[in-house]
């Protein structure tokens, strides 16, 4: 490529990506290749080639997954749900472009549908094509591929989804109105009488706010709402949320996750995760 996006930079021979997490904290990595980049209707898309991480996606010059640590938060917004409900035959997957999400899904035969709504097809195109330790080249038949505002879909759905994963990136450009109560106010009436969602909420050290805000919204709307937590090296401070809301099960059903190939997830960390550091739980208003 000619011309590098402004947060890839050449410095003493060697290529960095600079991530600006916050006012006070940028994140470095060396580039060994930029794989792939392009300016698409929405965002910056970039596929790097990392010395320590990888091959990663870059959306807007900020580092999404990485197939050196991807598996982690893709195996536990996927399976943590999965293990609470009995059933689940039709499931939502909202953003999740690098199709990890969707991907471990795929791994329950009971289910029978699973519709990916990304708004941005660049993404999912360039992670199927570059980024196959995520994507691992998703082509089972039961996803469709729905390019679409996440927002705008679920608002016309009812009674649809027996999951709906809300697998966004961070709360700014296209993806601020995921974490907005309206939203998670669609996804429950999406859901049905028996139904559950689960959401990334950011790091509980520097996004405590968001954090917080988003369990408050969920509760609000959900009987049963519970917090866990998972290490991601990639994602700023390591510690990360997830929150998932259900209409009817408080507890992970046993051996569901027994035999799906996973490499983080067990039946050990699906109950481990919800034991809370007391300066979460704090933060929730529970400590």
């Amino acid at each position: 490529m000619s011309v590098l996006p402004k947060f890839v930079q050449n410095s003493a021979g060697s290529c960095w990506l600079t991530e600006n997490e916050r006012e006070n904290l940028m994140i470095r990595y060396r580039i060994r290749e930029v794989i792939h980049e392009e300016q698409s209707a929405f965002q910056h898309v970039m596929i790097l080639d990392s010395y320590d991480f990888g091959r990663m996606l870059v959306l807007d010059g900020v580092v999404q997954t990485t197939s050196m640590d991807g598996f982690i938060y893709n195996e536990m917004i996927a399976h943590v749900p999965l293990a609470f409900h009995p059933q689940p035959r039709r499931v939502l997957v909202i953003g999740g472009g690098d199709c990890g999400a969707a991907r471990e899904v795929c791994k329950y035969p009971e289910v029978e549908q699973v519709d990916l709504v990304e708004i941005d097809e660049c993404v999912v195109q360039v992670c199927k094509q570059h980024l196959p330790e995520v994507s691992g080249g998703l082509s089972d038949p039961r996803v469709r591929f729905l390019y679409r505002d996440g927002v705008e879909f679920v608002r016309e759905m009812k009674d649809t989804y027996d999951v709906i994963i809300v697998d966004s990136s961070d709360p700014i450009g296209p993806a601020e109105q995921l974490f907005s109560y309206s939203f998670y106010e669609h996804v429950q009436q999406a859901l049905k009488a028996d139904g559950l969602m689960v959401c990334q909420s950011q790091s509980p050290i520097f996004h405590a706010d968001v954090m917080g805000q988003t369990y408050r919204n969920i509760s609000q709307l959900f009987p049963i709402t519970r917090m866990y937590t998972a290490v991601v090296p990639t994602y700023p401070g390591g510690l990360w949320s997830f929150t998932l809301g259900s209409k009817t099960y408080d507890q992970p059903v046993a051996g569901r996750v027994s035999g799906k190939d996973t490499r983080y997830v067990d039946e050990g960390i699906i109950h481990q995760c919800f034991h809370l550091p007391v300066f979460i739980k704090q933060t929730l208003g529970e400590g």
